[in-house]
């Protein structure tokens, strides 16, 4: 047994023990995002079927507006794109890569919700959206939300856009779900369903990859803001990230960015949000 006075010569290296443990998770470090970033690499979470936002490319590299925002971030944290490691994810699944640690951060057309705050945190919002409808271009009878009733209505699985919908606008809407948007494009064209519900700013890359076929109704009815998800209570890489996303706008690559992948599409660009949106 460890005499008094020997415990007493320990108890300097022993408080130093537990305060560099206190520092670690307390956001110095560890499972920060900060932390992670310190040692040069990333594992950032996004979509991979989204054109104009994330989209993964034949030859496996990804494009879009959510990459560059990513790629900024991750920079400014220190690591170089080479050193991130991109995570396709679905957007029912984007907490549960956080909580269990497959991913640091999730970059994904990722709205802001007070549901979402009670699992995760966010920086930002780096984006502001509204939720509109994609349609068939020949069909004059979706002018809006309201128009629904007993259309068929799609959206993806872990989204809050078709319950909206039918809680707020359409009673009688039939929702259908897929895993994937690029799925819900399909049973669009194919005239399994009606429309297609998501922010405009996603419609607007599907409806420039299919320009004879499918239109954005045009009438945004909600505000979505995107923010970059971190686990849980990660406070001081949050505030790191902010940062970031305000050099991207005030720098001007955030402009840039939106006009270098939706400049063809029609869609209007929006102003830069402030974090204190948030």
């Amino acid at each position: 047994m460890m005499s008094t006075k020997a415990w007493f010569r320990r108890l300097p290296a022993l408080l130093a023990i537990a305060l560099v443990a206190a520092a670690c998770g307390s956001g110095a470090g560890g499972n920060t995002v900060i932390g992670k970033a310190s040692g040069g690499h990333l594992t950032i979470a996004i979509a991979e079927d989204q054109p104009g936002s994330s989209l993964k490319g034949l030859n496996g590299d990804y494009t879009g507006f959510d990459i560059d925002v990513a790629e900024f971030v991750a920079k400014e944290l220190g690591v170089d794109a080479g050193n991130i490691t991109w995570r396709s994810t679905v957007s029912a699944d984007r907490e549960t890569v956080l909580e269990n640690g497959s991913a640091d951060l999730v970059v994904e057309t990722y709205s802001i919700t007070d549901k979402r705050k009670q699992v995760i945190s966010f920086a930002g919002p780096y984006f502001v959206a509204g939720q509109d409808l994609l349609v068939r271009l020949d069909d004059k009878t979706i002018t809006g939300p309201e128009s629904l009733n007993g259309k068929r209505l799609c959206s993806v699985a872990g989204t809050t856009s078709a319950q909206e919908v039918k809680d707020k606008f359409a009673a009688q809407t039939q929702l259908v779900e897929y895993a994937h948007f690029s799925e819900c494009i399909t049973a669009l064209l194919f005239s399994i369903v009606d429309a297609v519900t998501t922010d405009d700013l996603i419609l607007a890359g599907y409806a420039a990859q299919n320009p004879e076929l499918l239109r954005v109704v045009g009438k945004p009815f909600t505000q979505e803001r995107y923010g970059i998800g971190v686990k849980k209570g990660d406070t001081a890489s949050v505030a790191k990230i902010d940062d970031a996303i305000t050099k991207m706008v005030s720098t001007g690559a955030w402009q840039s960015s939106l006009q270098h992948n939706f400049g063809g599409t029609g869609y209007k660009i929006p102003s830069p949000p402030t974090i204190t949106e948030r």
